[in-house]
């Protein structure tokens, strides 16, 4: 046996003091055990999504061949993207917004984290002179990531601070109400508690008045006397219908012209 071997054997069988402990700057990592019982449908939806995301967290994949035919925007045509969950990929834009240069690039069950990782790719490369972004209520919820209102906004900030640095408008949007009035929304309250969604669109006004951003305030034209989503307007307590939509177009739509008329941010050249 070769004598490095020899020496390498000894310190082994020896235990050699002298040998350089292995550095590691973070704290181990924590052993979870998810208790909860998130129910017959959202239970196997996120254990489905778990190999997804270990590969593509922002799952950029699911626009990624739409953003590539879709062309740049025309000479003088003012492109918005509305950027958002389930409430987003749901709305009819071209419905909602007829002729207007209006792009969808809402994912159903994201949480903020998600859409901060793709803004690069669903925002930023297609150009647009404003960005609509609805998000938060499945934070909140944490069927997919444990959030707290501080983290939210601090994630939809941070979408803002990529809008800024390349010259795209901001409209943020205030997180929907809902409501409990239905057997399939039974829980709505206990997952999106009402007083923790209004303080979350607190700050996202504040955030929007301090930055000179839009706001977009969809809870007084969709909401009951109890501060709910009305009846009327959801089956199952959190995503708006046809009315529930149609009431907000408006709202988006002067949010978006009033972002529209002012300067564009200063493009941040790095």
């Amino acid at each position: 046996m070769k004598r490095a071997a020899l020496l390498a054997l000894a310190a082994l069988l020896i235990g050699a003091t002298d040998a350089p402990e292995r550095y590691q700057s973070s704290p181990p990592r924590r052993t979870l055990t998810d208790m909860r019982d998130w129910g017959p449908w959202a239970g196997p939806f996120r254990q489905s999504l778990i190999p997804v995301l270990m590969q593509d967290f922002g799952e950029r994949y699911l626009y990624a061949a739409a953003n590539a035919a879709l062309p740049p925007p025309r000479p003088g045509e003012r492109r918005v993207v509305f950027m958002g969950d389930s409430i987003t990929d749901l709305w009819d834009l071209s419905r909602a917004f007829p002729g207007k240069p209006y792009v969808n690039r809402g994912i159903g069950a994201q949480v903020t984290a998600q859409m901060l990782v793709r803004f690069q790719q669903d925002v930023v490369a297609l150009c647009p002179s404003a960005v609509v972004i609805l998000a938060g209520t499945n934070d909140v919820q944490g069927v997919l990531q444990v959030e707290t209102p501080a983290s939210i906004v601090a994630n939809i900030a941070a979408m803002g601070d990529i809008a800024d640095a390349h010259g795209i408008r901001v409209v943020l949007s205030a997180i929907l109400p809902v409501n409990d009035y239905t057997d399939n929304a039974r829980d709505m309250l206990r997952d999106r508690p009402p007083a923790v969604l209004r303080a979350i669109n607190a700050d996202l006004r504040a955030l929007a008045k301090r930055r000179g951003y839009g706001f977009a305030d969809y809870d007084p034209a969709l909401s009951d006397a109890r501060g709910m989503m009305a009846a009327r307007l959801t089956s199952d307590g959190l995503h708006p219908g046809a009315e529930g939509y149609r009431l907000m177009a408006p709202i988006a739509a002067t949010a978006i012209d009033q972002v529209l008329s002012r300067p564009a941010p200063r493009v941040v050249r790095r």
